[in-house]
């Protein structure tokens, strides 16, 4: 498994983790949450699961709805091999032999057997319908404080962005702009702004909306909050530039390299757990 976001929630006094990439396609540990079951030896309550021929239609359907890869013809041979007495299921069976993407088998101190929050569900409704409903409930606390967490920083980092732009377009005007008419000033701004939209996504604000007709706002509304922190440091490095002199060419070329060094620096330290949401509202 990749790196990921790592959470837990509490359902009747057991933990159970949860990795996510997204914050939306959430792998739940169905190792934790066959312990409310069999604490001892939680491997066997998820391979008599994966046994019934009822958990094979199920998982089997939804990797024909999620994965473009999903082996139809051996997923066809397992399901007519379900419900006789030698028939054997665990997870890693199933990913090696189906190329599943909706279970994930981990190794080390948090190893164990994950799968999509739509399984997960379907496995938890299998071992107790008023133990899914104790997860359920903790994991939509979880969800509503993420989704607090990421506003709150995102409309943070957009508002520094903000403030840097003020800076920046200051510096055009005093630098750059001194013998254009109101009008031209206008388009300045603009065509400054297309140099950082084009540095930083690789397109203008023209392409982006002919790209995207249903959308509203601007490319900047739709940004990550890494690209965020980063335009912000770009506004202000331009607005040096320009003090310098730098001609147009030659900053969109330092802009790009400023970009691209960030966005992998922000990336490493996201990767390391370095920076995280968490640390950041703390």
């Amino acid at each position: 498994m990749p790196k990921q976001k790592k959470d837990t929630i509490e359902a009747k006094g057991f933990s159970i983790q949860i990795y996510t990439e997204d914050f939306k396609n959430d792998y739940i540990s169905l190792t934790d949450i066959a312990r409310y079951k069999n604490t001892d030896d939680p491997r066997f309550v998820i391979q008599n699961w994966m046994r019934n021929r009822n958990t094979l239609e199920f998982i089997g359907l939804w990797e024909a709805l999620n994965n473009a890869d999903f082996n139809r013809v051996q997923f066809d041979t397992f399901r007519n091999e379900a419900g006789l007495n030698r028939f054997t299921m665990t997870p890693q069976k199933w990913i090696d032999s189906t190329n599943a993407i909706g279970f994930i088998s981990k190794s080390g101190r948090y190893g164990g057997t994950y799968a999509h929050y739509d399984i997960a569900m379907e496995f938890a409704s299998w071992i107790s319908p008023e133990f899914k409903l104790y997860i359920i409930q903790d994991y939509k606390r979880l969800k509503n404080d993420e989704n607090s967490k990421l506003s709150i920083s995102w409309n943070l980092h957009r508002e520094i962005s903000k403030i840097n732009y003020r800076i920046h377009t200051d510096a055009i005007k005093t630098y750059l702009l001194a013998d254009l008419t109101s009008e031209q000033l206008s388009y300045k701004y603009a065509s400054e702004a297309d140099i950082l939209n084009v540095a930083l996504f690789g397109k203008r604000a023209k392409q982006w909306r002919e790209e995207n007709p249903s959308l509203k706002g601007n490319i900047r509304d739709y940004a990550s909050i890494n690209e965020l922190l980063v335009l912000a440091n770009m506004e202000s490095y331009n607005a040096i530039l320009i003090e310098k002199g730098v001609d147009q060419k030659e900053r969109m070329v330092e802009l790009r390299k400023l970009a691209r060094t960030q966005l992998l620096s922000l990336e490493r330290l996201n990767d390391d757990g370095l920076l995280s949401i968490e640390n950041k509202d703390q």
